[in-house]
C-alpha cells in the first residue's frame, strides 16, 4: 500500500520506518525534506521510503496519516489539495495545556473531518508514545491500538495498518468517540510524566 505521512518527526517517522520495512511504500512529508534527521530515517528504513513536500506526500499516498503537531493541523490541511476520497488517518492530539482545547465541546478527530470533509478520518495511532509503535510488544503481549471512525473500509485499513506494525487493534465505534481516545492518550501522558512512570508503558485491552 502507498502510505503518505504528513510530518516526520518521532511519530510520522517511526511509523513510516516500520511500514516501510513490511513492504509498505512510504512517502515522508515535510518542511525541509533534506534534513539530516530524515536522511537518517530514510536509511533505516531501507527502500520503500522516500521523503518529499506535504503535498508529495498527499498526491503520493492511498492512505494519508497525519501526525503533525496540533497547532498546525488545521492551517496545515487548509493548504493542501488532492485529499478527496483518501483515507485519512488521525494521529494527533489536541493541545490539552490550551485552555481553548481543554474546554472545546468537540473532539480533535471531529475537528478534523469537519476541515478536511472530503476524506474518509480514522482516529488512530495516538494513544501511546513513539517508543511503543518502534516496538508494540511487551513480552508476549502484543500492545492494544484503539481506533474510531465511520467508514468500514477505512477503519478495516487503519487495523490492518496496525496489526502489519504488531499491534492488536480494537475498534471503538464512530469517529464521535474520538474524544475518548484522545482523553486515553492524556491519561497515557499523566501516568508517563506526572505519575513518572516513564515512556515505557502502554495500555493493553483483555477479554475473558
Amino acid at each position: 500500500m502507498k502510505i503518505g505521512i504528513l510530518g516526520s518527526g518521532n511519530v510520522g517517522g517511526t511509523l513510516g520506518q516500520a511500514w516501510a520495512k513490511q513492504g509498505h511504500e512510504v512517502c515522508l512529508g515535510a518542511r525541509d525534506p533534506q534534513s539530516p534527521d530524515l536522511q537518517a530515517r530514510l536509511s533505516d528504513a531501507g527502500g520503500n521510503a522516500k521523503a518529499g513536500s506535504l503535498q508529495n506526500a498527499v498526491d503520493f499516498g492511498e492512505v494519508i496519516v497525519l501526525t503533525l503537531p496540533w497547532g498546525a493541523v488545521e492551517e496545515t490541511l487548509g493548504m493542501l489539495s488532492h485529499l478527496e476520497g483518501k483515507i485519512l488517518l488521525d494521529c494527533t492530539n489536541p493541545n490539552f495545556s490550551a485552555d481553548a482545547d481543554q474546554h472545546h465541546p468537540v473532539s480533535g478527530g471531529e475537528r478534523v473531518a469537519t476541515w478536511v470533509p472530503q476524506t474518509k478520518v480514522v482516529k488512530i495511532f495516538n494513544t501511546t508514545g513513539w517508543e511503543n509503535m518502534a516496538n508494540p510488544q511487551y513480552g508476549s503481549q502484543s500492545l492494544t491500538m484503539f481506533y474510531a471512525g465511520d467508514d468500514a473500509d477505512a477503519k478495516a485499513i487503519a487495523a490492518q495498518l496496525a496489526t502489519d506494525i504488531g499491534f492488536e487493534p480494537v475498534d471503538a465505534g464512530s469517529l464521535t468517540n474520538s474524544g475518548l481516545l484522545e482523553s486515553l492518550a492524556q491519561l497515557w501522558g499523566k501516568l508517563a510524566y506526572g505519575q513518572k512512570l516513564g515512556r515505557n508503558i502502554a495500555f493493553k485491552l483483555l477479554q475473558r
